[in-house]
């Protein structure tokens, strides 16, 4: 029947299969053929979801039917499972994806950082969902009342200030560069930053809640070469929800001053 002994000893003990006979001096145990039926149904029943204790009950009573209801009750159960395993299947196929083509191209440059003079706003946000209506709905409007003007190509970046890696509650600041200083306002800064001789750029290919994998790769990286991180990463945003509605394509560039 391809049920072990330690299944066997605990459908006796659940009262679900016990024995027809054990052996006094050996205490080997012994079924009859219709136990062989009796154990059909049970790996049955197990299969479409019942407990052992649901079993018992089914087994107990004389028909050895579920009735319409707890058939019902079952499919919707599994109806669920389905819908968990499917997104669970679809998000671990885009993960794998992902990781796949961060693996497959040369991610990681060192670049000069040059200086450059940005608007900035600094804010304790919920979590990097909320990142995205910070700078549309508030930054953005902002930066075109105070007459700022954005130079080309755009950049524009974030910096975490929070000194070590934060899902939620995240102390950040937005800076766009721009072409001028400008009087600060009440929402908007704005400042000269300076030049950074030497930082490494990675690529970072996907939703920003899995920054914290890029910079650990990238982290790994500088310790195998010998260097170390002399200042704030910068979090600088390519394509996003502005352009992309899939966040497994959306292209960010952390920027590490090095030496």
């Amino acid at each position: 029947m391809q049920v072990t002994v330690k299944t066997l000893r605990h459908y006796e003990t659940k009262k679900l299969l016990i024995p027809d006979e054990v052996d006094e001096w050996t205490g080997y145990r012994y079924y009859s053929l219709d136990q062989m039926q009796r154990m059909n149904e049970i790996r049955q029943l197990q299969r479409l979801g019942f407990s052992l204790e649901e079993i018992k009950d089914l087994l107990d009573d004389t028909n050895h039917t579920p009735s319409i209801e707890m058939l019902e009750e079952k499919i919707s159960a599994t109806e669920a499972q389905l819908k968990e395993l499917n997104y669970r299947y679809s998000k671990l196929l885009e993960w794998r994806d992902s990781r796949k083509t961060l693996k497959n191209m040369e991610n990681m440059t060192i670049q000069a950082l040059p200086e450059i003079i940005v608007a900035s706003h600094r804010e304790v946000i919920p979590d990097y969902d909320a990142l995205g209506p910070l700078c549309y709905m508030k930054i953005g409007p902002a930066m075109l009342a105070a007459g700022c003007k954005c130079v080309e190509p755009g950049y524009c970046f974030t910096i975490d200030h929070n000194g070590e890696y934060k899902a939620t509650e995240i102390d950040i600041e937005y800076c766009e560069q721009i072409e001028e200083i400008l009087p600060d306002t009440d929402f908007i800064q704005f400042k000269k930053l300076p030049a950074i001789p030497k930082a490494l750029c990675v690529k970072h290919i996907g939703p920003y809640d899995r920054f914290s994998e890029s910079f650990t790769e990238a982290v790994t990286y500088l310790e195998s070469q010998g260097m170390r991180i002399c200042g704030a990463p910068r979090f600088s945003y390519v394509d996003g929800p502005w352009n992309q509605d899939d966040p497994e394509k959306w292209v960010s560039v952390i920027q590490i001053p090095i030496e």
